[in-house]
């Protein structure tokens, strides 16, 4: 595969890659639409169940009255007979035979409304049945984006709080190790002070003949003479 085929599968994904994208960021919007979809072709339905219920009460009205009329005229037909009139009865039975051609027409177009009314009934069930449980699905999730979208709002806030307060507690570590080491040098010049004051007074005391030093050549002469004698 030379580059350009790389580029172009490459642009290929990134463009399926955005699109699952869109669709996931609209998820809760597509499913509320699929259902108010298929709601409506529910409501499309049984608008057309209605109306084949309708042609299959008018083709049973039909056949009703066509069997009402074929018996009427079966009943005029018997009549001519008993009177010997062929003529008569064999034109009444012709009338006869043109309502029962119509009403076996009109039988069978009952009885094929019956079948696509039973067909259309059962899947409008099924499909009530779906979308029942589809909502019921979708409130589900609604409930549990909500839920999640919550958790991670205080996740969030926790995360934040938790980074304010590490920055709290370096700001008061800082300020501790810097009282820390002013309090050391505050000690340092005061024992340096101590130890200045001291050394003056010291020095003072033997200008002033009241003490001696230990360490001076004729107290080390002193010592050394003493220790020869024994």
């Amino acid at each position: 595969m030379n580059v350009w085929a790389k580029m172009m599968t490459a642009l290929r994904g990134g463009v399926n890659e955005a699109g699952e994208a869109i669709v996931d960021s609209q998820a809760l919007r597509i499913l509320d639409q699929e259902v108010r979809d298929a709601s409506e072709e529910l409501k499309q339905s049984k608008e057309s169940l209605v109306a084949i219920i309708a042609q299959q009460k008018v083709a049973e009205e039909k056949c009703s009255k066509l069997k009402e009329q074929i018996g009427e005229y079966e009943g005029y037909a018997v009549q001519a007979l008993n009177k010997e009139d062929e003529t008569l009865a064999l034109e009444i039975a012709e009338k006869i035979a043109t309502f029962e051609n119509q009403l076996q027409t009109e039988e069978d177009s009952a009885a094929g409304f019956k079948e696509n009314a039973d067909k259309l009934r059962a899947s409008i069930q099924q499909a009530e049945g779906n979308i029942k449980r589809l909502k019921q699905q979708v409130d589900t999730v609604k409930a549990t984006e909500s839920v999640q979208r919550a958790q991670k709002a205080v996740a969030a806030r926790y995360a934040g709080s938790n980074s304010k307060l590490r920055t709290a507690m370096d700001s008061l570590e800082r300020i501790k190790e810097k009282q820390t080491h002013t309090a050391a040098k505050m000690s340092a010049a005061e024992e340096l002070s101590k130890e200045t004051t001291e050394d003056d007074l010291k020095t003072k005391l033997e200008k002033a003949g009241i003490v001696s030093n230990p360490h001076s050549a004729n107290d080390v002469l002193a010592r050394l003479k003493q220790k020869s004698s024994k």
